[in-house]
């Protein structure tokens, strides 16, 4: 066959397999036998095999890459992946309504419903038709490359289909890469036969499938990708008819979507799905309720970190029941002693749950739950395990209470609860079971996300002495972690690397690592935010934390607390003496409100203070407690005070709440 031919052949056979991938996975419609199918795909390999210059990004071909990645590129999404605001009954809805109504001006012109689906969320990249970039959501801002793995997932189109209108030369697709419950099955009966450990969920499947570094692992799990929106802005009226698009470029779409005209359709949409879910061959946990008008879509804007047009109704929370084998007691990086029921193996909404957190003494009391006790599980919210209820009438004869211990079971040190405090403490400052939970903290994702250094092998250094605390951590050598059990030269050089990767850490990241009680990450963001530098905060007093916004006075007197402390201000100073790099805490920006300082006063109706200021630093802004002349704006609700008094005085504007929310959308 001469090459001309070869070209000739080769088109077609991608035009007659991309016809039948359209049939397949976006009709629902099967002409040919998956057999007949193969057969095509084998003959236009042999054929690119032999004609190499002939390949096409485009083609089926090219849905299995060969190599294994060495890890995955950061991408920069072209607009925030913004989250869903939840609710959890229909009282929440209609309020949603009520909101958006009032902000508007005018009533909603319709919805549009949707499953949520339990997967992995995902923005897809076409430039003039063709797929070259897909990207997982990360943070909402960015994400990372995984392009080659989700080109092995066949209901991705490779080339756009021809439709009738113009279309940008960049589309951005906004999407969820799905596992079905009978994959999950098979492959955890391949898991069950390896020695390995079965995937929790079809979530966790579709995670871990996609972050594999070889696209061929990928390739042997069976996926799908649901398209739900176009994030590049099109002339179209409706949310329902992007749909339509999405399903004519060639994209699969959930079938289940449909308008919803008012309210009550909403409701029954609700109601409809709440009891034929378990029907579906994929796990969801709730639907999605968007407005269907994209102009008023548009005008509504985003709040925070979700869009106010867009509300994820999450069904009630599954529930189990199970036996309680044990009540154990674990030790907190604060000290906080947290009781923990010890469960007989059940699932809950398609994860297996074995233990479930009793909070404290009081909450124990309040269930009045035993050890061997039958109770009732639920994850709230399909996440967080939790016992609803005792089964009294079952309870055995030799249930047995329990009581929070008088000694640390960590290291049998004096356990103290503090006046006015539910919680029982540790009170041996030094007690290695907190040391253990700080470095297990200092570590993790949200503080300074040192990769490869998990709980086993931190249990293992500290187990070795080679780690008393954080500080260690930056002391160690590749010689003293090589002849350590399951340590190699490569593995011990990558755990140093990684760590002397993460020596320079921003101020705000550093404060959280720290693992101060009651300071957790946007905590964390206004002490940066206020103090700019480490210096600064270090040697600040319980007034002046009472004094920046959103911190109250059980806060304040922790961090007053805390840095008062000799040894916590030594082990600040050892981690700068073993180069870790505090670096001073710098604005995000380009943003609406660079530079610009906001006081926020009186009682806001739609949001918390908490969340306008994080509007004001996402937008490069900053919050003060005073308003003085270098005040830009005053944000103020009902019942503003002197605040509104001074600005006026000082000639400083001052904006409603509906003010501030047009400027933010503006």
């Amino acid at each position: 066959m001469i090459k001309q031919e070869a070209k000739v052949r080769i088109q077609k056979l991608r035009t007659e397999i991309n016809h039948h991938r359209y049939l397949y996975h976006v009709l629902d419609k099967q002409e040919i036998s998956d057999a007949a199918l193969d057969s095509l795909k084998h003959e236009l390999v042999k054929l690119e095999k032999e004609w190499p210059e002939l390949i096409t990004p485009d083609s089926p071909s090219q849905r299995v890459g060969g190599k294994a990645l060495a890890g995955f590129k950061k991408v920069k999404h072209p607009r925030p992946i913004l989250s869903i605001e939840d609710a959890f009954n229909f009282t929440e809805v209609a309020e949603w309504q009520q909101r958006n109504v009032k902000l508007i001006g005018q009533n909603i012109k319709g919805y549009f419903g949707e499953l949520k689906m339990d997967g992995l969320a995902m923005v897809l990249t076409y430039e003039q038709g063709i797929f070259v970039r897909a990207t997982t959501r990360g943070d909402g801002l960015v994400g990372e490359d995984v392009t080659l793995n989700i080109k092995t997932i066949e209901s991705v189109p490779l080339r756009l289909e021809k439709v009738g209108m113009s279309l940008p030369e960049r589309l951005d697709i906004r999407g969820e890469v799905v596992i079905t419950k009978a994959e999950l099955a098979r492959i955890n009966r391949l898991q069950e036969k390896k020695g390995a450990s079965p995937f929790a969920n079809p979530r966790n499947l579709a995670a871990g499938t996609i972050r594999q570094l070889d696209p061929k692992v990928t390739a042997n799990r069976r996926m799908d990708f649901y398209a739900f929106e176009i994030l590049t802005e099109l002339d179209l009226p409706t949310h329902a008819q992007v749909h339509d698009l999405l399903k004519n470029l060639g994209f699969k779409i959930n079938p289940h979507c449909r308008p919803l005209s008012d309210l009550a359709a909403v409701d029954l949409y609700i109601k409809t799905w709440e009891k034929k879910r378990e029907s579906l061959p994929y796990q969801t946990d709730g639907v999605v309720i968007v407005v269907d008008n994209i102009a008023q879509e548009s005008i509504l804007g985003f709040i925070g970190k979700s869009e106010r047009w867009m509300l994820a109704f999450k069904f009630p929370a599954e529930q189990a029941t199970t036996r309680v084998k044990d009540i154990i007691v674990q030790v907190g990086r604060t000290g906080v002693l947290t009781p923990v029921a010890v469960l007989e193996p059940v699932t809950v909404a398609g994860s297996t749950v074995s233990r479930a957190t009793l909070h404290n003494q009081d909450e124990i009391d309040r269930l009045d739950i035993r050890i061997g006790d039958t109770v009732i599980i639920q994850k709230a919210g399909d996440i967080i395990p939790d016992v609803v209820e005792v089964l009294k009438r079952m309870r055995p004869a030799k249930a047995k209470s329990f009581t929070m211990p008088n000694k640390c079971p960590a290291c049998g040190s004096a356990v103290v609860r503090k006046a006015g405090e539910v919680a029982h403490y540790c009170s041996n400052p030094h007690c290695f079971a907190v040391a253990r939970e700080r470095v297990y903290h200092f570590v993790s994702r949200s503080a300074l996300n040192v990769m490869g250094l998990g709980p086993k092998i931190i249990d293992q250094l500290m187990d070795n002495g080679l780690v008393k605390d954080t500080a260690d951590l930056f002391t160690l050598t590749v010689d003293e972690l090589e002849p350590l059990e399951r340590f190699a030269e490569t593995s011990a050089k990558k755990i140093v690397e990684a760590l002397a990767g993460r020596r320079k850490v921003s101020l705000d990241k550093f404060i959280y690592a720290l693992g101060i009680r009651h300071v957790g990450e946007e905590t964390a963001r206004d002490l940066a935010g206020h103090f700019g530098t480490l210096g600064k905060l270090i040697v600040a007093k319980h007034e002046e934390f009472e004094k920046i916004s959103n911190i109250g006075p059980v806060v304040a007197k922790s961090l007053a607390e805390f840095f008062s402390l000799a040894p916590n201000r030594k082990l600040i100073e050892r981690l700068q003496k073993f180069g870790v790099k505090v670096e001073n805490y710098v604005r995000s920006g380009p943003g609406k409100f660079n530079g610009k300082t906001f006081v926020l006063t009186g009682t806001l109706t739609n949001l918390t203070r908490q969340q306008v200021g994080e509007i004001i630093r996402q937008q490069g802004g900053s919050t003060s407690e005073s308003v003085s002349a270098q005040t830009d704006y005053v944000v103020a609700g009902e019942n503003p005070g002197s605040k509104m008094t001074k600005a006026k005085k000082l000639g400083v504007k001052v904006l409603s709440e509906d003010d501030f929310n047009k400027l933010v959308n503006k």
